[in-house]
Order: structure tokens, then C-alpha cells, then sequence
């Protein structure tokens, strides 16, 4: 359960509310999209890697979620997951690494993470897309990045070359080993 957490943020950069919401009819195997419900009742269709795709389907299947509105992430008693599993997560995690505590690491600190990297590689059009960013006109960065777009497509593109695996969404393209690739 906790590498699952810690790749579906890693790969998607979601937050805990997006992942506490997901239910079983928001994850579309054939395309690799996951929907996302997350804050300011904000929805996104999300590339994920076809091993996170099986591994989150296996994972609800295994536990109890077979009903298409049933929550896809749950305790191993069946149990719909809460944020409590994320506060145990880091404490646990803290347990072992001191970093977590030092430097502030959490689910968010995953998020601006992939973010940070994923605006670096692919531009800051796909870094807000691929964070499911509003598109509205009023914000800080001018009216110029109301004219700054990126199709899921080239969000499914970031995946691919963070995940190191062929999305159905994304063109077509070498990896090489300085891809930020996760780990199964």
C-alpha cells in the first residue's frame, strides 16, 4: 500500500485529496487516465504509467472495491483509505530517513517535486496542466499563460519520461537513463 501511495504521487503529483477520492470508475485502463477530483472542484483526466494503472486495479480489485462507485484505495480489511494513512505514512517513513522530518518531506513536498521537474523538462504549460492547474485568465503569471496550453497528450509525454514507460497517450520517443524514472 505505501509504494503504491508514494508512486500515484510521485507520477501524477496529485494531492491527498485527489488520491482519497479516486473511485474505481476513474481509472481507464485502455487510455492509462486516471480522474482526478481534487480542490476547487476541480476534475482531470491524468496519464499513469501502465504499471501504476494494473497495480491500482489489482489493488481495489483485491480489497473489496468492485462496485464502480466504490473509493479504488482501501485498508486491507476492505476499508475505504483515510488521511490518517498519510500522517502514519510519514511519521513511519521519518522513522527511517531523518530527512522526512528535517527538510519537510510529505505528500505535498512529492507533488511540487514531480512538478518542479516536470516544468523543467517539458515547459511551464505542461507543469500546469500536468497539475491540473486552472486555466483561467486572473493569475500572477499575466495574460500571456492564458494562451499557454497543454494537451494531455503532452502531459502523457512527462509521464512517459518520468516513468520511463510507453503511455497510448504520448508520442512516441527514446529514454535515456537521465530520465526520472521510477522504480517498480
Amino acid at each position: 500500500m505505501d509504494a503504491l501511495l508514494l508512486r500515484l504521487h510521485i507520477e501524477t503529483a496529485c494531492r491527498r485529496g485527489g488520491a482519497l477520492a479516486l473511485r474505481v470508475r476513474d481509472l481507464d485502463p485502455e487510455q492509462c487516465l486516471i480522474l482526478l477530483r481534487e480542490k476547487g472542484n476541480m476534475h482531470r483526466w491524468q496519464p499513469v504509467s501502465p504499471t501504476l494503472m494494473a497495480h491500482l486495479r489489482r489493488h481495489a480489485h483485491a480489497r473489496g472495491a468492485h462496485d464502480p462507485e466504490s473509493p479504488a484505495l482501501r485498508y486491507s480489511n476492505g476499508r475505504p483509505l483515510t488521511a490518517r494513512r498519510y500522517n502514519h505514512l510519514w511519521e513511519r517513513i521519518g522513522e527511517h530517513v531523518e530527512s522526512v522530518h528535517t527538510q519537510g518531506i510529505s505528500t505535498h513536498w512529492l507533488r511540487h517535486t514531480t512538478l518542479t521537474w516536470v516544468e523543467r523538462s517539458f515547459g511551464y504549460a505542461v507543469a500546469r496542466a500536468y497539475a491540473g492547474h486552472s486555466t483561467a485568465t486572473t493569475n500572477r503569471y499575466g495574460v500571456t499563460a492564458t494562451y499557454v496550453r497543454a494537451s494531455v497528450n503532452e502531459v502523457a509525454e512527462a509521464l512517459s519520461a518520468l516513468s520511463g514507460e510507453v503511455h497510448p497517450l504520448a508520442p512516441q520517443a527514446e529514454f535515456t537513463e537521465s530520465s526520472f524514472a521510477v522504480a517498480d
